[in-house]
């Protein structure tokens, strides 16, 4: 087919169904939007996990008695236990924080609330933090050496508050990507009905096309773009909406454990990738979902 008579039918074809082209437009949108919320928060994890390959850290907190009368970890009890951390494999190195040292960071952390006030040194355990550079073996040799030995408080394993962080970020994205079939549903459905609509509103000029010896291929092509172009048009808006999304929620939801390097921000560069991506998504969806109708349905 010619492209100027292509560009003809395809927006004849646009204008006529003006009303459930915008419908198939918006809902392949809303349709796309989770789905590149959901590579983002892929995307996220992975940065996380990069994050803390080589920051997480073993505490252990001492018994009372020993963060009282133990300053510096000179006496015996701490003392033993700094040496037993030190000698088991994948260790990187042990630093001692009194209750002092403690109460001063906690301060600093929650500079301005009211916890901060009220805290006392002698509410906080002295600890011993402990650096690995074997996280996985380190970890569970720090913790055999002194789990259940006099003086040991509680061992907290920082990998397991990060876990409890990855495990939500994994429930957002299979909610997006569950939330995302649900609406692709939705959206196949509606994009196979406006084929038909648009194909059963110019079936006398296929027909005239048929007669005069036009091939089913060369009747259909103008189908296919228009869906084409629409499901183009609604990956675009996906993608607009996710960058928009970004500044106006994200960045400000993200703000302050962001900047305290709890979790790293979302870049804008990755937005605009999966925006870019989405473009040619809705297109292909839309284009082999017509394709499909008008072989099965409509026979033009």
């Amino acid at each position: 087919m010619r492209p100027a008579l292509l560009t003809r039918e395809v927006s004849g074809g646009l204008r006529r169904n003006v009303t459930m082209t915008l419908a198939m437009v918006l809902t392949t949108a809303v349709t796309l939007m989770p789905v590149g919320a959901g590579l983002l928060v892929l995307r996220t994890i992975d940065d996380i996990s990069a994050l803390y390959a080589d920051r997480l850290e073993i505490q252990v907190a001492l018994t009372p008695d020993v963060s009282g009368t133990d300053a510096d970890c000179s006496g015996p009890t701490c003392a033993s236990l700094r040496a037993a951390l030190e000698s088991a494999p994948g260790v990187g190195g042990v630093a001692f924080e009194s209750q002092q040292q403690a109460y001063e960071r906690f301060r600093e952390l929650f500079a301005g609330q009211s916890v901060a006030d009220v805290a006392r040194p002698q509410s906080l355990p002295a600890t011993l933090r402990v650096s690995l550079t074997d996280q996985q073996g380190g970890a569970a040799a720090a913790t055999a050496a002194v789990e259940g030995r006099p003086g040991v408080r509680g061992v907290i394993d920082q990998r397991d508050v990060v876990g409890t962080l990855f495990d939500f970020l994994d429930g957002v994205r299979n909610v997006a990507f569950a939330l995302a079939i649900v609406q692709a549903i939705a959206a196949v459905l509606l994009i196979s009905n406006t084929v038909q609509v648009s194909a059963f509103t110019r079936r006398t000029e296929v027909g005239v096309m048929r007669l005069v010896g036009a091939t089913r291929w060369t009747t259909q092509l103008p189908f296919l773009v228009e869906a084409a172009i629409a499901g183009a048009v609604g990956g675009a808006l996906a993608g607009a909406g996710l960058v928009a999304a970004k500044f106006a929620v994200v960045d400000d939801l993200l703000a302050a454990i962001g900047q305290a390097g709890v979790i790293p921000p979302v870049r804008l560069t990755d937005v605009a990738l999966v925006a870019v991506l989405l473009v040619p998504t809705g297109a292909v969806v839309a284009g082999v979902t017509g394709y499909v109708t008008l072989r099965a349905y409509v026979k033009v």
